[in-house]
């Protein structure tokens, strides 16, 4: 594949580093209203502030080198914080099986930052296997609402999110992939509680959260009813394909290097040492292999194709990467990344380190397991089917 610069896009390039450049954050500014002005003037370039949204939603319009500069160039600078929940995962749904009420009623907040939404996926009883969810949405004889009980588990920010779109069973009757209903739900309502599970890096990020009769408007309901499953696989490879963070990754390598140089080994560096370049080399190698197939991903979508099962492929590969980059800095971390829930001695990224490493555990796990992604490879991709018993 060729991905050399044309002049438009060196052009482009170029636009793009200025204005990342003219609109950092600078040290003392309040963080808060910086963002969203930050966003503001994105949005004032033409959709830059939804560049993965369609052109007719908003969006850019951009070919899939200007995306892949993008996502280059934002992996290296200072951008703002963003949550991918309403922005990259439900706004594609709703762009494609939402009404026009919907869509006029959410998109315009999702696009602010002015709400924010958790995803209510995972249960239990149903992690990998998504489908065995049992969370229960029950229709009123007036037809007016839903009520549901059960319980999500592993919910991203739930503890700070305004709404929940969420799966739930309005039938037990057929495939256990049939008698699924996207609901939106608002999290400050009666019916709802949050308990915090605290990770093994140690932070407060995910949630279990149990619904109790909650009642939710039907005009809530996105599509048809029972057809969930079918706006769930869509939303999961978008999903997907955004934790692959492969530009994030090819900016945290170089980063790796640079660490890797200021630890002292004999008469020279970490970065000498024959083991562990070729470790980096090995990775660097896997990482540009999945860059390509990332490539090849934005290419299919600026020909209108939805995201496929190199979503999967972008997902298992663009995880056990980052699982790569954590390991090997704590290996440059040395003994002192031992010390990161204490003061902090030694070299400065030991402590951020083996936080890190902690926390990228889960990162084949959530979005799909990595067996999940191989299951999806195998059936999709490579076209192997189950063998089938008597």
């Amino acid at each position: 594949m060729d991905i050399d610069l044309s002049s438009d896009d060196l052009a482009f390039q170029q636009e793009v580093r200025e204005f990342l450049a003219t609109n950092a954050y600078k040290h003392g500014a309040d963080y808060a209203q910086w963002r969203l002005n930050w966003f503001k003037l994105a949005r004032e370039k033409g959709g830059w502030d939804v560049t993965k949204w369609p052109e007719a939603f908003g969006g850019p319009g951009w070919s899939p080198t200007q995306h892949y500069i993008w996502e280059q160039e934002t992996a290296i600078a200072q951008t703002p914080w963003d949550l991918p929940f309403g922005l990259s995962m439900l706004a594609p749904v709703l762009m494609s099986h939402g009404n026009e009420e919907q869509q006029n009623r959410f998109l315009p907040d999702i696009r602010d930052r002015k709400v924010n939404w958790c995803q209510g996926y995972s249960e239990p009883n149903a992690g990998s296997d998504l489908a065995n969810l049992k969370t229960k949405a029950v229709l009123s004889e007036d037809g007016s609402h839903y009520t549901v009980t059960g319980t999500k588990i592993w919910t991203t920010l739930a503890h700070i999110a305004d709404w929940i779109f969420c799966l739930t069973r309005t039938s037990d009757s057929g495939k256990k992939q049939e008698g699924i209903t996207f609901l939106l739900i608002p999290m400050k309502q009666a019916g709802i509680e949050v308990k915090p599970i605290i990770t093994l890096g140690g932070s407060h990020t995910v949630n279990m959260v149990h619904l109790t009769d909650v009642k939710v408007p039907v005009e809530n309901r996105v599509g048809e009813e029972g057809k969930g499953w079918g706006y769930a696989k869509g939303l999961l490879a978008h999903e997907r394909t955004g934790l692959a963070g492969i530009s994030k990754s090819l900016a945290a390598l170089e980063n790796l290097r640079k660490q890797a140089n200021e630890v002292k080994r004999g008469n020279g560096t970490l970065l000498d040492d024959p083991s562990y370049r070729a470790k980096l080399a090995e990775l660097e190698i896997d990482l540009l292999a999945t860059e390509f197939t990332e490539l090849r991903s934005l290419a299919s979508a600026a020909n209108g194709a939805e995201p496929g099962p190199e979503s999967s492929i972008l997902k298992l590969k663009g995880t056990e990467i980052q699982q790569r980059i954590q390991k090997l800095t704590v290996e440059a971390g040395g003994i002192y990344s031992a010390a990161w829930g204490a003061m902090p001695v030694g070299h400065m990224f030991a402590r951020g380190g083996m936080s890190g490493y902690l926390s990228s555990r889960a990162y084949t796990i959530y979005g799909g397991a990595s067996e999940v992604q191989r299951d999806v490879i195998a059936k999709n991709v490579l076209g192997i089917k189950r063998s089938q018993t008597k």
